[in-house]
C-alpha cells in the first residue's frame, strides 16, 4: 500500500456518490428496485449493500483513528445488512443517508495527516488475525465502490435493452 495516493482514494470516495447520483437522476422506484435476472441485484439493493460496507469499514476506520492499534472482530457488511433497515427505506431517502456519511468520512480523511493513513489495527476473523490500516479500508472501500458502480450502469442499461421475445 505505500505507492497508493492517498488523495487518489479520497477523489475515488468522493466521487462515487456522484456516480450513483447521475446514473438514477428521475428513475422512479419501479426503476430503481428493477432486477436484470431473479437471482441479480436491483439498484435499490446495490445501495443498500454499498451503505452497510461504508458503515462497516467506516467504522473500523474511526476506531483506527480513535485508539492506539486496536483490536476487533471483522463485521461482515452482508450479514450487518440485516441488522439495517436499508432494503425497507425509500431509494432517495436511502442515498442522502450514504451521501451525507461519505462528507463526513471524506471530511475526516482529507484532514489526517500522511502518517494518519499507516494508522493500524488488528482484526479477527474467525481465528485468524490481520493487521488492517487506514488507508488498507479506505482503498478497499474505494475499489468496491467502483466495482459496484459499474454494477448499477450495468443494471440500467440492461433496464433500456429491448425485450427479447422468448
Amino acid at each position: 500500500m505505500e505507492g497508493i495516493d492517498h488523495g487518489s482514494v479520497v477523489e475515488l470516495l468522493t466521487t462515487t456518490p456522484h456516480r450513483i447520483a447521475c446514473a438514477t437522476r428521475g428513475l422512479s422506484g419501479e426503476e430503481l428496485n428493477w432486477r436484470p435476472t431473479a437471482d441479480s441485484w436491483s439498484v435499490h439493493e446495490i445501495l443498500a449493500h454499498l451503505r452497510c460496507c461504508a458503515d462497516v469499514w467506516g467504522e473500523s476506520i474511526t476506531k483506527i483513528l480513535k485508539q492506539d492499534n486496536p483490536t476487533f472482530r471483522y463485521v461482515s457488511p452482508r450479514g450487518w445488512i440485516r441488522k439495517t433497515n436499508y432494503l425497507e427505506l425509500e431509494f432517495h431517502a436511502s442515498f442522502f443517508a450514504f451521501r451525507t456519511q461519505r462528507e463526513h468520512l471524506v471530511q475526516t480523511l482529507r484532514g489526517l495527516p500522511r502518517e494518519g493513513w499507516s494508522r493500524r489495527a488488528n482484526v479477527k476473523a474467525g481465528s485468524k488475525l490481520r493487521e488492517e490500516t487506514v488507508l488498507s479500508y479506505a482503498q478497499r472501500l474505494a475499489d468496491h465502490e467502483c466495482g459496484h458502480c459499474e454494477q448499477i450502469d450495468r443494471v440500467l442499461h440492461a433496464r433500456r435493452l429491448p425485450r427479447q421475445e422468448g
